[in-house]
């Protein structure tokens, strides 16, 4: 039996002692003697006895070990031309002083600090100070609107705010003052303190009584010491995107979420002490929470903070140099990023120009990969690139291909296999198992692993409502997909975008993979309209890769012909349109339900998580057309 299958079949008969051994890589004051509570399914809580502080186990024990000097984090950030890197000593005394501070502001275990911060190391630093003294951070992504920062606000209830004065993007500055100000004038609860990071580019106007810059904060702050916490106590909150009226808050508390960051970074990512990681997403993803801050420095390797693009800082060879220069071992980024490069740089020539001999592993994940994307930067780059399926409310993956515990084979358009601790099955709509090459609803059955979300915050209701009432003793990810003979699962997309055709349920996952392929395309979606007859059918909208030399409606017919080829004229796939940009959030995900809206004629609000309004433009066009 192999090393994965070993692993993974202990973790579902034996899941206490699995857990227990993992356990044993983290340091607690008090070591659990209790591993899963079970009394109060579906409530389901891990080391209930253990006490531990997570920022010991991200800084302390690294520099008590003799490795003090050893890059902790490396901030590159190509919009002000700067890199600066922190050891573990001097991350550790930048944490404890920032810690001291928010203590000397009042806060303290238990008590919230929101942060609505740019890509730059305070923000690394206020999350490991938070944790350090037992506090609450939640973490709201940079330049969200003043209406979604608000209702955060209210959720939280935080005592104290850290932001920065503005964000920097490729061509512009955002304030992030005017921003908050706006959201602190609509919330109802009124945080005590605001703490400024005050960039160059562009300080922040101060009100007087409230707010205090970052070094005025740290001016005579004594550093703090840890603060032990039940494993069970809260580390974060993170906000799921998108939400509108009352967020959804994920919590992740400090036990499971240690334990579980730590064995992932080793048996999953294949990254150990001293190696170098990138996770090029945002703190305010729940990408950054894990694989920027957390589990690369619990497991004592160099984390880089990136702040800039794929493309457009300068140029789209701008992840190569990053790679080249800081020495990179991994890449974990999201399918989208790897489509703009391609996009810009179809045939990869700038990646000959940096010497990439570091770089073992490209994972990527956040979206459906598609396999064109899959085998154009697995050719190009040299390296096996790592498909994994996950969620903000897992926290780590779910499916994977567990590099440090034993490469599997890779199968484009999977992300491999079930990870140790998760439970998959897919079942259809009466939580029947179906069989291997059979589409149903993904679910995982309880309890989740360790550093899954335990509940929501303040609201065990929703959480039992959104995940567990419809298919009892099961998660329900809401994600659709299949496995096939060898136990590989295919994540075909959100079960809201299987479309009903004439009767017939079609993924609308499987038809994109048939566009992506296409030698022209460099990005593609595909959404089910109203159709008075058929009730849905399949439109298409694709991004030319550039320098494509192609006649739309030639390409349209070539587009409709593979599908038909490859699914079947049952698709009913008749419409394909070019377009210069698909709407996305931030984080890179396309907002297929906001397309569609817009197709059909609605009049769709903005998403607050929307990267560039003006892609909204075409769709709309479209829609007036329609009507």
């Amino acid at each position: 039996m192999g090393a994965y299958r070993s692993a993974y079949e202990r973790s579902i008969a034996d899941p206490t002692g699995f857990w227990r051994d993992a356990a044993a890589e983290i340091d607690w004051s008090r070591r659990p003697e209790r591993i899963l509570d079970d009394s109060e399914p579906p409530f389901y809580r891990w080391f209930p006895d253990g006490e531990l502080n997570t920022c010991h186990n991200a800084l302390d024990r690294h520099v008590a070990a003799g490795r003090g000097e050893q890059p902790a984090l490396i901030h590159d950030s190509p919009v002000t031309g700067t890199v600066r890197s922190y050891s573990y000593a001097e991350l550790l005394d930048a944490t404890a002083r920032f810690a001291g501070a928010l203590r000397r502001l009042g806060v303290g275990p238990g008590d919230r600090v929101l942060l609505y911060l740019a890509m730059v190391p305070e923000a690394v630093i206020a999350m490991l100070a938070c944790a350090r003294i037992g506090a609450v951070h939640s973490v709201v992504f940079g330049g969200f609107a003043a209406h979604e920062l608000a209702v955060r606000v209210d959720d939280a209830r935080p005592k104290v705010v850290v932001a920065t004065s503005c964000g920097i993007e490729v061509d512009r500055i955002v304030p992030y003052q005017p921003i908050l100000a706006a959201a602190l004038e609509e919330a109802e609860h009124v945080p005590e303190h605001c703490v400024i990071v005050q960039r160059p580019q562009h300080p922040a106007e101060l009100t007087p009584g409230r707010d205090l810059t970052w070094d005025q904060a740290l001016d005579g702050a004594e550093p703090a010491d840890c603060v032990p916490v039940a494993a069970t106590d809260p580390l974060y909150i993170l906000y799921t995107s998108g939400t509108t009226g009352r967020p959804k808050g994920v919590v992740r508390d400090n036990g499971g979420h240690a334990v579980a960051l730590g064995w992932s970074m080793r048996n999953v990512f294949g990254v150990g002490p001293g190696e170098v990681f990138w996770a090029a997403s945002d703190v305010g993803w729940v990408v950054g929470h894990s694989y920027i801050v957390y589990a690369p420095l619990l497991a004592g390797a160099t984390t880089v903070l990136y702040e800039g693009k794929p493309v457009g800082t300068p140029d789209a060879g701008a992840f190569w140099r990053v790679i080249a220069e800081h020495r990179v071992a991994a890449l974990f980024t999201a399918p989208t990023a790897i489509r703009a490069i391609r996009r810009q740089d179809p045939e990869g020539e700038l990646i000959d120009g940096y010497d990439l001999s570091s770089l073992r592993t490209l994972f990527l994940a956040g979206e459906r990969l598609d396999p064109d994307t899959w085998t154009w930067a697995g050719e190009r780059l040299k390296v096996p690139v790592v498909d994994n399926w996950w969620q903000t409310e897992t926290g780590w993956p779910v499916a994977a291909n567990p590099r440090g515990l034993e490469p599997l084979p890779l199968k484009p358009g999977s992300p491999s296999v079930p990870v140790p601790g998760y439970d998959i099955r897919v079942v259809d709509g009466r939580g029947e198992e179906v069989p291997a090459g059979t589409d149903g609803s993904i679910v995982i059955r309880l309890p989740l692993p360790p550093g899954c979300l335990p509940t929501l915050w303040n609201d065990d209701e929703r959480y039992l409502r959104s995940y567990l009432s419809a298919f009892p003793g099961c998660y329900l990810t809401g994600d659709g997909g299949r496995f096939d003979a060898d136990g590989y699962l295919y994540v075909m997309g959100r079960t809201d975008d299987v479309i009903n055709v004439a009767g017939h349920r079609l993924s609308t996952g499987a038809m994109e993979e048939v566009l992506a392929g296409h030698p022209a395309v460099a990005e593609c979606a595909v959404i089910g309209v109203a159709d008075a007859l058929k009730g849905q059918v399949p439109s298409g909208y694709v991004v030319l890769k550039s320098g494509a030399e192609v006649d739309p409606d030639a390409l349209a017919g070539e587009l409709v012909a593979l599908v038909r080829q490859r699914i079947g004229p049952v698709a009913a796939f008749r419409r394909v349109t070019v377009v210069p940009a698909l709407p996305k959030t931030r984080s890179g995900k396309i907002l297929r339900r906001t397309m569609r809206g817009l197709v059909e004629g609605r009049d769709e609000p903005v998403p607050a998580t929307i990267d560039d309004p003006s892609t909204l433009a075409t769709f709309r066009e479209l829609g007036a057309a329609e009507a």
